[in-house]
């Protein structure tokens, strides 16, 4: 049986040429034509996605970069000022001293439309306030006159921006449509004209009750602060800690028990660390509410695990020949991490470093714990060391007190408050990018 020749076998081998795929080969072929099509279509699914998030946020807070704009030279004496500042309701003096100069200047213009008296504060807002700070620091500008820029109200520059529509307006308190038809006169004469709302950038939160005169200015120093602390909290102590664990610490238990927390801790909720501030620097510290110092308190101890993690990765990309060389030589453990191996890893550090910061700089949670949504910030810290224990508001803060008010003015800001937060978290990734890139070195 064993002597059998294979010739003479009742089922011959099939033979196949190299110049012919055969049918198993054609199947692996298709599937990976398949796959890399899957992944093609994934890649364009999220791009398209990216686009349409977006387009939406452009759409939405575009419009808050312009304001439509009362632009006119107004003229206050010094006896109109006495008499304004010794009456009871200082600031309705004020404005009705405007409404009368405007008035006048209406007419001047020939628009000779009906409508109340209060059309021109519906159309305005409430100009007393503006007026009466500014010539109460200004005193020498009385009797002079004075070019003044005022901002429409929330709904009148909606109305011209589309947002609001003239067959949707009832008459009310907050607009009517005759307070539409003299706002359309007054921009027809040029008395109210469109510009860049820069206001909105180097402003401060006006309150409720004026959305157009809304800015996120405060904010954006608010955040500068706080970043700040984080940046000299966590870099130094994370860093050393990386080092430390990654060079010098004994493999044992307790090691191991620390880098499986440090891991867990990068994963925990940011709300977690929140509450944390609020019993540990608010409660029992008694730190000030609503201050930078313990919003950046709170952002450094949720930071410190994503720099570590990173700093730690960095330093394990460096060759163990780097430090071999330099035990070599007679340079001590110390001196072979501190010269060689530090150098090396500092750009995977400073990236690490800048994207923990620009997660700290959106988050919103643990500022909502701390109180710093609840502070209404309406200016700038008088000193530097104001900027850290003074009460203030932080960009994420301030878009999600727009974002829960119930004027459309608000949400408007919110809009264009996350373009803004969006612009520096895209910088700030641009440049962990570009320092990546501009010291990485290849082995």
């Amino acid at each position: 049986m064993t002597d059998i020749s294979m010739g003479n076998s009742s089922h011959p081998r099939k033979t196949t040429s190299l110049h012919s795929i055969d049918a198993r080969t054609k199947r692996r072929n298709a599937s990976e034509t398949r796959f890399r099509y899957y992944g093609i279509s994934a890649v364009f699914i999220g791009l398209l996605f990216l686009v349409f998030l977006a387009a939406s946020i452009l759409r939405s807070g575009l419009p808050v970069f312009t304001q439509w704009t009362l632009n006119t030279s107004f003229s206050l004496t010094q006896e109109e000022f006495d008499k304004a500042e010794k009456s009871i309701l200082k600031t309705k003096s004020y404005e009705s001293l405007f409404n009368q100069f405007l008035l006048e200047k209406l007419q001047r213009k020939g628009i000779d439309l009906e409508f109340d008296k209060k059309s021109i504060e519906r159309i305005l807002g409430k100009t007393g306030g503006i007026l009466r700070e500014y010539y109460r620091s200004n005193p020498d500008k009385l009797g002079e006159p004075v070019d003044f820029a005022l901002s429409t109200s929330s709904r009148i520059d909606g109305y011209f921006k589309g947002r609001i529509k003239r067959e949707n307006v009832t008459d009310s308190r907050f607009l009517q449509k005759s307070d539409i038809d003299l706002a359309e006169a007054m921009r027809d004469s040029g008395l109210i004209k469109r510009a860049f709302n820069w206001n909105f950038i180097f402003g401060a939160d006006s309150g409720v009750d004026n959305p157009g005169g809304a800015g996120i200015g405060a904010s954006v120093v608010g955040s500068f602060f706080m970043m700040l602390v984080v940046l000299l909290l966590s870099l130094p102590i994370g860093v050393a800690a990386s080092i430390y664990l990654e060079e010098f610490a004994p493999q044992n238990r307790i090691t191991d028990i620390i880098e499986v927390n440090i891991s867990n801790l990068a994963a925990v909720p940011s709300i977690v660390f929140g509450i944390l501030g609020l019993a540990v620097f608010i409660q029992f510290l008694h730190l000030p509410q609503s201050a930078p110092l313990v919003g950046g308190l709170v952002l450094a101890l949720m930071t410190l695990p994503t720099i570590i993690i990173s700093t730690r990765v960095s330093l394990k990309a460096v060759p163990p020949s780097i430090r071999d060389a330099a035990l070599g030589v007679g340079a001590s453990k110390m001196q072979s991490v501190f010269h060689h191996v530090l150098p090396l890893a500092m750009p995977g550090i400073l990236t690490g470093t800048i994207i923990g910061l620009a997660q700290a700089l959106g988050e919103t949670a643990p500022l909502l714990i701390i109180g710093m949504v609840g502070f209404v910030a309406r200016g700038y810290p008088e000193t530097f060391l104001d900027g850290f224990v003074e009460p203030n508001s932080a960009m994420p803060a301030q878009i999600y007190t727009w974002a829960a008010r119930a004027d459309a003015g608000f949400y408007e800001k919110a809009w264009g408050g996350i373009i803004i937060l969006l612009a520096f978290l895209l910088s700030m990734n641009i440049i962990a990018i570009i320092l990546r890139r501009r010291f990485e070195r290849r082995w």
